[in-house]
């Protein structure tokens, strides 16, 4: 990996560790090989959402051309969400793709896939059959649903 990557890969790290949402439980990062180039996250499932109270493990994996380039995350741990592949873990999230910036850090990615549990969109799945029951699963799972109508989106899909 070039010098640059390295470099601020570890101060990226450090960032994390040192960050308030660490010391909070919220974000975490481990180093799984020496050379920074892959690395283990884990999130927080959001409060009130379905993900409350869950860990969420993460591959990370550091490309040759960071920062300029997104890194590579996928999730570990199955999910149902519809912008995160039930399968593969792949996820849908557009800084991750097309709208990464290289003054984007390891802790925004984390951040930012805390924010994505917390508020899915639908719309850009990863995972339409998950994105299809969406709606009902938010019903069954908010803190006020309602048999009825989770019942009638599960029918109407």
């Amino acid at each position: 990996m070039a010098n640059i990557a390295v470099q601020r890969i570890k101060r990226e790290f450090k960032e994390v560790l040192k960050s308030e949402e660490t010391s909070k439980n919220q974000i975490k990062v481990d180093l799984v090989d020496e050379n920074f180039t892959e690395l283990r996250g884990e999130i927080a499932g959001p409060p009130d959402t379905p993900y409350e109270g869950g860990r969420y493990q993460l591959e990370i994996k550091i490309p040759e051309t960071y920062p300029f380039n997104p890194p590579k995350v996928r999730f570990i741990t199955k999910i149902w969400h519809p912008n995160i592949s039930s399968v593969t873990g792949a996820i849908c999230l557009d800084i991750l793709k097309d709208q990464w910036a290289a003054a984007m850090t390891l802790r925004t990615v984390l951040l930012s896939l805390r924010a994505l549990l917390a508020a899915a969109e639908p719309d850009d799945p990863q995972d339409a059959v998950v994105a299809n029951q969406n709606a009902v699963i938010v019903a069954l799972s908010s803190k006020s649903w309602d048999v009825e109508t989770a019942t009638e989106l599960l029918l109407s899909n």
